[in-house]
């Protein structure tokens, strides 16, 4: 017997049977054939699922255990690469010809000889082997105040926490609660009673739980993507404290020997001017001609004309130390480096081909690049496959908020869902083959990264012998050019030579003084050079959130 006038969700005056209106069967657990809601027909409490007691709902979700267990188990499988990092290049040393024991030697502190320590470690605080206290403090200010480096740890944190969020979002459960109120207008007309109209409320309540079976390990990949990005902001982080460290003792190197070239300039130029003055003394009395001062004038303008670039370039470095240091261009606190304020090493660790593969941030930066575009790969494959989806739900539905809480109100669901792409036009296959495509590129990527390197220790070792070698001639060449000068000056005093010998003698001495400054600086920014292209021993640096975790 059909029963209308009621408003849906009501108990009948028996007690025994409840009215089933178009919102109940909504409910995924509600199945309207069944229900025979299509006829606006009767059902039991007995039959009807929203109104399963407690102890039903626990059988209705172990008898899908037999579907889903093994769905579980096969949770395992991961589609896709497992990376490898590529092996290291098959050679044992850096340059064809081998190194010598150790550098040649030139008189003074700059041409102390080096030697070359073959598998020693590097410290992280390698700058301190220079023995210069305000190039020391200067860089712990930087790395503490730097915005690249504050940058890259920023970076870091971001990525720590996009890896978190990857994984929860992918491998855990989702649980969400919701609650509804809503009020809407009943029509019978879905059942075939166009003459039966209801407006009613309806509260809801419930908690749902959905899970994504990682069958093929799409979302393992995933994870592991994004793993490989923290890996590669974590090297980037150390690259960022290598170039730092880096670039301020070159810089600082760099202005030591502008110094020692304004100071030799300076002194050449009040030389030339002394001598200026007796030639002027000589014209007076008639010894010599016009065109001796004159030339004498020129000599003297052009090694003046030598200063401002010279001054110029060290305000430029200057101000390149402020900024690295963390500070503005004005900041009067940088210290000013001469070259006497550096020591040379004498021992130069020198890391072995194998190992500069671990120790470089741009090769393991490379390589976490590399890592990530093999995950993807087996995330795209994941994506051709079946994905499976099982959801449960757990709440209350009523008319009234009274009744929202009562065991008769009580509604569940539990369900499985199975997706297969069919037909998206080519679009997951195309995604798969780009994959592959990122991944070679990439390894590509990562083999130069490595030749590169190699290239950065061996040029850098070869300079540093002919750096030795340069400033033993130099240092010579200076010696015979001022003993050449002092001379000359004697000779033309004494009117042995003509003054056109002594100005090509003076102009030698010149070029040599300079010459001189810059071979010097050149056996300081060269062994700063091979501490960088070796990697600066950040893995010894105490500090975790500096280090890198090998």
């Amino acid at each position: 017997m059909r029963q209308f006038g009621m408003p849906p969700g009501v108990l009948h005056p028996e007690k025994t049977r409840v009215y089933v209106s178009c919102i109940e069967y909504r409910h995924p657990c509600v199945c309207p054939h069944k229900a025979r809601a299509k006829y606006g027909g009767l059902m039991t409490k007995d039959n009807n699922p929203l109104c399963l007691p407690s102890g039903r709902l626990c059988a209705a979700l172990c008898s899908a255990a037999p579907v889903v267990l093994p769905a579980l188990l096969l949770a395992g499988c991961m589609v896709g690469p497992d990376y490898r990092t590529p092996a290291p290049p098959p050679t044992d040393s850096y340059t064809t010809a081998p190194l010598p024991d150790q550098t040649a030697s030139a008189p003074g502190a700059s041409g102390v000889p080096q030697h070359f320590a073959s598998g020693e470690d590097i410290p992280a605080a390698w700058w301190t082997l220079f023995h210069c206290e305000p190039l020391d403090a200067l860089i712990r200010q930087a790395l503490a105040n730097s915005p690249n480096i504050a940058s890259a740890r920023a970076a870091l944190r971001q990525s720590r926490e996009n890896l978190s969020a990857q994984f929860g979002g992918t491998l855990l459960p989702h649980v969400d609660a919701q609650l509804n109120a809503t009020r809407e207008k009943f029509n019978g007309i879905t059942f075939g009673e166009p003459q039966f109209t209801e407006d009613l409320n309806l509260y809801n309540s419930s908690v749902s739980v959905s899970y994504a079976l990682d069958l093929w390990g799409g979302a393992r990949r995933g994870v592991e993507a994004a793993r490989s990005q923290v890996d590669y902001q974590r090297y980037q982080l150390q690259a960022a404290w290598l170039a730092l460290t880096a670039n301020i003792v070159t810089a600082a190197v760099k202005e030591a020997s502008l110094r020692a070239q304004i100071e030799a300039t300076e002194e050449i130029a009040k030389e030339e001017d002394a001598q200026l003055t007796t030639l002027k003394k000589q014209f007076e009395l008639g010894g010599i001609g016009r065109t001796d001062v004159l030339t004498q004038q020129t000599l003297l303008a052009q090694t003046r004309a030598t200063l401002p670039p010279l001054r110029q370039q060290l305000d430029q470095v200057r101000h390149q130390l402020a900024v690295l240091s963390g500070s503005p261009p004005s900041d009067p606190s940088v210290p000013e480096f001469r070259l006497d304020m550096f020591s040379l090493p004498q021992t130069l660790p020198v890391s072995v081909p194998s190992a500069l593969v671990r120790q470089r941030p741009d090769i393991l930066s490379a390589d976490a690049t590399l890592h990530q575009a093999s995950a993807q790969v087996g995330v795209a494959t994941a994506n051709m496959y079946p994905q499976i989806t099982l959801s449960a739900s757990y709440g209350t539905q009523s008319l009234t908020p009274a009744e929202l809480f009562r065991a008769e109100s009580v509604v569940w669901s539990v369900g499985a869902g199975v997706l297969q792409p069919l037909f998206r036009g080519g679009q997951l296959l195309s995604q798969k083959r780009a994959a592959v495509a990122a991944y070679e590129e990439a390894d590509a990527q990562y083999r130069q990264t490595v030749l590169l390197a190699f290239q950065n220790v061996a040029d850098s070792l070869r300079a540093l012998d002919h750096d030795a070698s340069g400033l033993r001639a130099q240092t010579e060449a200076w010696q015979s050019a001022s003993d050449a000068l002092d001379m000359a000056r004697g000779q033309y005093k004494l009117g042995g030579i003509s003054y056109l010998s002594l100005l090509v003698t003076q102009r030698q001495y010149q070029q040599t003084v300079v010459d001189l400054a810059q071979a010097q600086a050149a056996r300081y920014a060269d062994t700063a050079a091979l501490f960088q292209a070796l990697g600066g021993g950040w893995w010894n640096d105490p500090v975790p959130e500096t280090a890198a975790v090998q």
